[in-house]
């Protein structure tokens, strides 16, 4: 089974959705908080038998998350037609990804970020090279790393740093000199509990 494949199998399964605040449970969400729907897109691109994973390196200068490492994508806006219409056009708008060259294999459940976003991770294969195109002032950085690296439960880890005078928990997944953590590292743990399945 080739990693499309394994990748549609995975896909095929059922898990809850996620949040930022999942390894923090005293935190207390508020009820009826109105979280703005936004679409990511987790891009997959075939590389020789394998495959490597796109991710950016957010620019410093912006308001949310700033120089994080993310996936493409951005709020759906109300021309999207749906939150993969918005993950495709942000990709492209990012980092130059023809929407045409990306076959949307699934999705994986929404994702609430601290930010107040219901985020959907939309996971694409993407089966030929383009010319990488990072938007000024959004995107420092766009790199690849091996699927494999991201998509193994035991590359995993869980650490802490101080937030709004609490301490706070979340996932990493670091690769060479890219720190992978918060809410690009808690969907990709998700994806990996699927991997692991197949």
């Amino acid at each position: 089974m080739n990693e499309r494949e394994r990748l549609f199998s995975a896909l095929a399964s059922t898990s809850g959705s996620s949040s930022d605040f999942d390894l923090n449970p005293d935190v207390i969400l508020p009820e009826g908080r109105k979280l703005r729907p936004a679409g990511v897109l987790v891009p997959v691109l075939r590389h020789g038998a394998g495959a490597r994973m796109l991710l950016t390196k957010r620019s410093s200068r912006l308001k949310h998350h700033p120089g994080q490492i993310a996936f493409p994508g951005g709020k759906q806006d109300d021309t999207d037609s749906d939150v993969i219409a918005a993950a495709l056009r942000e990709a492209n708008e990012e980092v130059g990804l023809p929407q045409q060259a990306v076959e949307v294999l699934g999705t994986l459940p929404p994702h609430e970020t601290v930010t107040g976003f219901m985020v959907t991770p939309v996971v694409g294969w993407i089966d030929s090279a383009f010319d990488v195109l990072p938007e000024p002032g959004e995107v420092d950085e766009v790199f690849t790393v091996p699927f494999e690296n991201v998509t193994r439960m035991e590359d995993f880890t869980i650490q802490f740093r101080r937030w709004r005078g609490t301490r706070r928990h979340y996932y990493t997944v670091p690769f060479g000199p890219y720190y992978i953590w918060g809410a690009t590292a808690r969907i990709l743990r998700g994806l990996a509990e699927r991997m692991e399945a197949v």
